[in-house]
């Protein structure tokens, strides 16, 4: 063996030496857990309620809940991949995120496919399209028709361009030939209350926050973006159902760190998050938000399912034209 490659065997053995030491030291302090969307949705709802108690009781230190909003998640983003890969920096993120704005912005200040390493996926969710019920239409076709008749009029909203609401849209105009204004939020919650105040007049709200809305008559459900109907609103149609063939928006949620995380550790919040997602107390919580909880594969896999979601959201982002637009 020449000298070269013994120093290279050499260093690699004390960079796996010292993974495994950081991994049975880790955690010795408090772990950040950043969300790039404001509190109130769903997954603020889940980092809160399922991940903080429950991470905190596996790893025996404090899990921090930072909501960093803004920038169309890219705010979140950056400031995590910037962060330094020993696990106290750790990333609940959307499909959006790491998806489409690999292809929407044309600078984007991080790599979704370089930057941070997946972890674990934990859950995945369809949207409800709702309505002002001053809006004198009862179904999608109606909307359709109402629209058509008033190119440009009609506003809707979103948690920011290129998000799987914002995408749903989109989908939606090209499909049905019609023309809407889009205004973008930093999150759900502000979205859908402008809907409710009559400020813009329609949303693919969160399944989390729109039922109770929907039963006190404050917004008028039309639709689903998912395939099979949300469990927390049985009878409200998918698209589909409605005539759109292969309509589907849906979201996914997903943990990730900054790339360069030593894998013992990764390992370790992998297994912790899978055990988590498992308990019926979270499955019960994401039945009730009309979302499905997802049993991770480990994170090689979760990295291969990464990059092609890139790829198909990426071809979307292309086809309704806003590639390179941010």
């Amino acid at each position: 063996m020449s000298f070269v490659r013994a120093i290279a065997a050499l260093l690699i053995g004390l960079s796996c030496a010292l993974g495994v030491a950081h991994a049975e030291d880790y955690p010795s302090r408090p772990i950040t857990l950043i969300l790039p969307l404001g509190a109130g949705g769903a997954m603020d709802i889940l980092a809160r309620g399922q991940f903080e108690p429950k991470l905190k009781e596996k790893l025996g230190k404090p899990i921090v809940i930072e909501n960093r909003t803004g920038g169309g998640t890219v705010i979140a983003a950056t400031a995590v991949a910037k962060s330094p890969p020993d696990g106290y920096t750790l990333f609940f993120v959307p499909a959006g995120t790491l998806t489409t704005n690999a292809t929407l912005y044309k600078n984007l200040p991080y790599d979704p496919g370089k930057d941070f390493v997946p972890i674990a996926l934990t859950s995945q969710l369809g949207f409800v399209l709702v309505v002002n019920p001053d809006l004198p239409v009862k179904t999608v076709a109606e909307l359709v028709q109402y629209v058509k008749a008033r190119p440009g009029q009609l506003s809707y909203g979103s948690t920011g361009i290129g998000a799987t609401p914002h995408l749903a849209f989109e989908l939606l105009q090209r499909a049905a030939g019609l023309k809407m204004t889009h205004v973008p939020y930093r999150g759900m919650p502000p979205a859908t209350q402008d809907v409710v105040a009559g400020h813009i007049q329609m949303v693919f709200s969160d399944p989390a926050i729109a039922p109770p809305l929907i039963e006190q008559g404050k917004l008028r459900a039309l639709a689903v973006s998912s395939r099979k109907r949300i469990s927390s609103l049985p009878n409200v149609p998918t698209m589909e159902e409605l005539g759109f063939k292969e309509y589907e928006a849906v979201s996914w949620h997903m943990i990730v760190a900054p790339a360069g995380t030593p894998r013992p550790i990764v390992d370790k919040l992998y297994a912790a998050f899978k055990e988590i997602v498992n308990t019926p107390d979270f499955k019960a919580q994401t039945l009730k938000m009309g979302l499905d909880a997802i049993d991770s594969p480990p994170p090689d896999e979760v990295k291969r399912y990464l990059d092609a979601e890139i790829l198909r959201w990426g071809e979307l982002v292309k086809q309704v034209g806003i590639a390179g637009t941010q």
